[in-house]
């Protein structure tokens, strides 16, 4: 296969993939009688492969040591997993820091929600004011604050 068609294969661009063998990422490809790249079909697991590492943040010196590792054979498999299991832990623990932001931020949008559930009833179902009730004008400034519009209370971090 051609650099053209892995490119469109694997969705990498040709020169990310002459970038990746000349680092040591894939291998050497062989040549055809023109001296063009012909790779073996089978580089698109290992690509796939390389993505995934990619896309769990594994730096590239590791994506490097695994990948020299791999070339180094089943000897070498015990290695490997140590650093695929360091790497897992890593990924694990930046899941469990996204869980937590994602439990800021439902709060936030719960917050949200309710406060325009508020505001939409007092927009619904306005009360009118009337200046010979008692206690007329704390009513009033109290509806203000729930809605957001009383300068007398700083606003809250949202």
């Amino acid at each position: 296969m051609k650099i053209g068609e892995l490119a469109r294969q694997s969705g990498l661009t040709p020169h990310t993939i002459r970038y990746y063998e000349r680092i040591g990422l894939l291998p050497r490809a062989d040549r055809d009688h023109a001296r063009q790249r012909d790779y073996d079909a089978s580089i698109l697991t290992w690509i796939e492969f390389l993505g995934r590492l990619k896309a769990t943040g594994m730096p590239i010196r590791d994506m490097l040591r695994y990948a020299q590792l791999r070339a180094g054979g089943a000897a070498t498999e015990p290695e490997r997993r140590r650093l695929l299991e360091r790497h897992r832990d890593a990924v694990r623990a930046r899941v469990a820091s996204l869980q937590d932001c994602l439990l800021v931020l439902d709060g936030k949008i719960t917050g949200y929600a309710a406060s325009e559930r508020t505001n939409d009833d007092d927009a619904i179902n306005p009360q009118p004011i009337h200046d010979d009730e008692p206690d007329a004008r704390r009513h009033a400034i109290g509806r203000q604050r729930r809605s957001g519009s009383a300068g007398a209370r700083p606003a809250r971090a949202r």
